[in-house]
């Protein structure tokens, strides 16, 4: 029977635990081997089919997949594995029925210790059949993706400087590191290739040097170089090569190289103080492939907080241009200083294409479209790989809030414009002016003029003077008054006034209009 570690799958939807347990100590030491972990037990079940773990680490409330289920499934599907389940101390309806579905050991949440938590992993890996797991000490390899990792996550580890300059025996160290947001599926189809490449290209430019690739997030890929004095002044050379060879993996690729440091102490700090913000300085300089800290242009001043209460108050008044002017504004300000924050400026847009729709939906705008398309505008700001892209987005949700603003403003035009032609419909006998009208709707006459013309395909001149002829022609038919009688009946004063006005429109005298139709 041969030595081997005893494989451990963590599942838990609070990352911090994940990565607490994880790297809390050197679980190599101890005769265990942390091979993955999961948010839920759906996902437990995936992770668990490829790396075939000998003990599974449970929570027991999580979304998706909940530990009494997933405990039934591994047990089903798998039971040769042993599970311990982590609980509160309000769970124990539930701790008693992963008990009956075959659970090696429980322990409680608020009083997790590594050490009992180390214990209870020796007793139950000791009933596992065929498993002879190494002893502690005796069968200890050090594994420098194993150190980098806790690094890398911010936990404090120990090792022996020995051991660090057996695989980077050189002085200083740098980080070469891309985004691969929205381009990990591209980056890993080609990743082989890459990899080939740039070992071709960090072997011609720095002969000698170390490298190795670092075990970090998905979102990140990045690497290790370890190198030569003298080999500090050929990094950014060999950036700018590397930077070619991911752009032809994906043209939108921006390589950060961070500071130079000497202490391996330190490759957590600068991971994440200097290469993380390079990356995220890229979101706002997307024309730059390579970002090399003093390298970088003047950022542009942090504008002042965002006035939402004055933007609120414009759009209440319906200032809807003023206030996406000011919007605009703001958004660009953030975005042309590229030491904002990338996820303060996404939650930002995030935010105002919320306040947005409520605001317009408490205003009684219809905003159904926006109701139902505002997670999808939402995501794809979260996903956008540029500002440009994420205020690309902003301005398509604010084109479509703009369509359900024109759409009420047409049917308040309409409704208004009705008012305005019933009124004249009701009044045309009178001395009816622009000047007595636009006093009985509160308008300023100049406007009210404007406003008419927009809305209809006549002024208010035309119109009145339309429908106070097409009266007339009705009381010319009838036989009865006067062509004099009539003037006045429709409003018109002046006789001969009247007569040049209902020529124009019919082409025909009031007198002759008569005879006509008489005949």
């Amino acid at each position: 029977m041969t030595l081997q570690y005893c494989k451990v799958l963590i599942v838990d939807d609070e990352v911090l635990i994940r990565q607490g347990i994880k790297h809390f100590m050197n679980w190599e030491q101890e005769g265990f081997h942390i091979v993955g972990e999961a948010s839920n037990g759906k996902e437990a079940l995936e992770r668990i089919r490829e790396l075939r773990p000998h003990i599974v680490l449970t929570d027991i409330v999580m979304p998706v997949m909940d530990g009494e289920e997933l405990t039934k499934q591994i047990k089903l599907l798998y039971p040769e594995i042993e599970v311990i389940v982590l609980s509160s101390f309000g769970e124990f309806d539930y701790v008693r029925s992963t008990f009956q579905s075959g659970v090696a050991d429980y322990i409680l949440k608020p009083k997790l210790d590594m050490q009992h938590l180390l214990a209870v992993l020796k007793l139950t890996a000791d009933k596992i059949p065929g498993l002879r797991p190494v002893e502690a000490e005796s069968g200890y390899r050090f594994s420098p993706d194993r150190l980098m990792e806790s690094m890398l996550s911010g936990y404090t580890a120990e090792y022996e400087e020995e051991e660090i300059r057996a695989v980077f025996p050189h002085p200083w160290f740098c980080l070469f590191g891309v985004s691969l947001q929205g381009l990990r599926e591209r980056w890993l189809a080609g990743y082989e290739s890459l990899t080939q490449q740039v070992e071709k290209k960090i072997e011609s430019r720095l002969p000698g040097a170390a490298y190795r690739l670092l075990p970090t997030g998905e979102n990140v890929a990045a690497l290790l170089l370890n190198v030569e004095r003298g080999g500090l002044d050929g990094l950014p050379g060999l950036a700018r090569e590397i930077a070619g060879i991911a752009a032809n993996a994906a043209p939108e690729t921006a390589l950060a190289v961070s500071e130079p440091f000497a202490e391996f102490s330190r490759l957590g700090a600068v991971y994440r103080d200097s290469l993380l913000k390079l990356l995220d300085y890229a979101f706002f300089l997307p024309g730059k492939r390579v970002l090399i800290d003093n390298e970088l242009p003047e950022p542009q001043p942090a504008p002042e907080s965002f006035h939402l209460n004055r933007f609120t108050d414009e759009f209440k008044r319906e200032r809807f241009g003023q206030a996406f002017a000011d919007l605009r504004g703001h958004v660009r300000a953030m975005a042309g200083n590229y030491k904002t924050d990338v996820f303060e400026f996404k939650s930002f847009l995030g935010n105002l294409i919320f306040n947005m729709t409520v605001l317009l939906s408490n205003m009684g705008y219809d905003v159904k479209e926006l109701e139902k398309n505002k997670y999808a505008y939402f995501k794809a700001i979260e996903d956008a790989r540029s500002a440009d892209e994420a205020i690309a987005k902003l301005e398509a949700f604010i084109a479509e809030a703009g369509r359900s603003i024109e759409g009420r403003a047409a049917h308040a035009g309409n409704a208004n414009m009705k008012r305005l032609l019933d009124y004249i419909d009701e009044h045309y006998a009178e001395p009816l002016s622009l000047t007595e009208m636009a006093k009985h709707f509160h308008f300023n006459p100049s406007y009210l003029s404007s406003y008419f013309s927009t809305h209809h395909d006549e002024g208010f001149i035309d119109y009145l003077h339309r429908v106070r002829t097409e009266k007339a022609a009705e009381l010319l038919r009838s036989g009865e008054a006067t062509i004099s009688e009539i003037s006045g009946m429709v409003g018109y004063s002046d006789h001969s006034y009247f007569t040049k006005v209902f020529k124009k429109l019919t082409g025909l005298s009031p007198s002759r209009y008569r005879r006509q139709y008489m005949k």
